[in-house]
């Protein structure tokens, strides 16, 4: 279990920063490098725009890798879509600037971020499940949040590299090759995760599947059928953890800078101590979901993410470096409540023959409903209003919507995960112990 749990976090860790490396050079670079003809504004709207492009090309990956992670196999498909995703992150690194090659420079940027999200799509969903059905009945949401710490790993991972490259880089060197730097280096971490995920083993749930000749010809069609109420609200309800994740990463540093004029080192520092934090909390979390139940500790997070979201910047706004630190780690807490049991709870709303299908595509549509936009939304709000107040509106709104899909689904905590699975009619409900 302790292979499979290392294996998973490592993977998840590449991927996620693989994907939040570009989030960083999307405030800090991207704007002067591929959108330099255009203003500030519409130049920072338009590579946060190329950033949300891979939260669509998600759910086409969470489609795709899920049909073949039902047909094929859980391990197979998470190979694959690491392999994919560091082959993209690479030639990221690679593209030549908008004053060497002109609009090719983003069109192609545009391609190989859409390819990313076609990589991740895939990854998550199964590194989760290769632990959550591996994993005994009463650790599930504790093991299954050690993936979830993939996301703190990879985004300290990626600020971390564009601070050690930003501190010893001038403005010029940083934009000429200094931010091609964090993608190059990817590979390092692709040739770790592929070596180790190579030695793990298929999952029970699914060998069981495919002895009984029970697994679904297209997962997608009996996924729809049986469970697109569950979809749907599974994806609703996580949306918040996106939108508050995005809105401390990628939103943040940006108006961190450009509105409040921190310097990029300062808030690359404020981002890596919030991650920090989450590494640790999220384990937590997920072990009281075991405890306690998945739902009363999601709502908890959910609920400090609602309650935060206007404070957040009251302490943002006061220009002061130790209550930026502050605000950062008191929602990073909540963000944390939130994030860890999530990936348990989706993985247990599904039966084992659509599982990899509903839990990939649940997840990234909430990717797309609360992550994509986060940051041009933002940008937009504050250019239009000139006031914080409006992002946490937007904050506020999010966590609301995701409370409401939370309350009507079931608790899956009592749930069997080897039985929790319908060949046809409705899906069945997690049975109390």
């Amino acid at each position: 279990m302790r292979k499979i749990a290392v294996a998973s976090v490592i993977g998840t860790t590449v991927e996620w920063y693989d994907l939040f490396v570009f989030g960083t050079a999307s405030a800090l670079v991207f704007d002067k490098i591929f959108f330099p003809q255009l203003d500030g504004t519409v130049g920072t709207l338009l590579a946060f725009l190329t950033f949300a492009s891979a939260y669509l090309a998600r759910m086409v990956g969470a489609v795709i890798f899920g049909h073949f992670g039902d047909r094929v196999g859980r391990k197979s498909m998470l190979l694959i879509s690491l392999m994919t995703m560091g082959a993209a992150t690479f030639a990221i690194g690679l593209v030549p600037d908008y004053n060497t090659i002109g609009v090719a420079a983003p069109l192609l940027l545009l391609a190989l971020r859409f390819i990313q999200g076609l990589a991740l799509g895939g990854e998550w969903g199964g590194a989760v499940l290769m632990t959550v059905e591996h994993a005994p009945a009463g650790r599930r949401g504790f093991l299954g949040s050690t993936v979830q710490i993939g996301v703190p790993i990879g985004t300290l991972l990626a600020n971390g590299v564009f601070l050690l490259v930003a501190t010893h880089t001038d403005s010029a060197q940083l934009l000429d090759w200094g931010w091609r730097i964090p993608f190059l280096v990817s590979a390092v971490l692709v040739a770790v995760g592929i070596y180790i995920r190579l030695h793990i083993e298929e999952t029970s749930t699914f060998q069981a599947v495919r002895e009984t000749g029970t697994k679904a010809k297209i997962p997608f069609v009996p996924l729809m059928r049986q469970y697109s109420r569950l979809v749907l609200l599974g994806g609703i309800a996580t949306l918040s953890t996106g939108s508050t994740f995005t809105l401390m990463i990628t939103s943040g540093v940006n108006y961190g800078t450009q509105e409040l004029g921190h310097s990029k080192n300062l808030m690359l520092w404020v981002v890596m101590a919030s991650c920090a934090l989450a590494f640790a909390l999220i384990p937590l979390f997920g072990h009281l979901s075991d405890r306690y139940g998945r739902k009363p500790v999601i709502y908890a997070g959910i609920a400090a993410e609602a309650l935060l979201a206007f404070p957040f910047f009251w302490l943002l706004d006061t220009g002061s470096t130790p209550l930026a630190f502050a605000a950062y780690g008191l929602m990073t807490v909540a963000f944390s409540a939130n994030y860890g049991p999530i990936a348990t709870f989706l993985a247990e709303l599904f039966g084992t023959r659509v599982r990899y299908s509903g839990l990939s595509v649940a997840y990234m549509l909430s990717g797309l409903l609360g992550s994509a936009a986060t940051p041009a939304i933002t940008v937009w709000l504050l250019s239009l209003t000139g006031d914080s107040s409006s992002v946490a509106w937007y904050i506020l709104s999010a966590a609301l919507i995701s409370l409401t899909a939370l309350l009507l689904l079931s608790e899956t905590r009592f749930g069997s995960i080897e039985k929790h699975d319908t060949v046809s009619g409705t899906p069945n409900k997690a049975t109390p112990a």
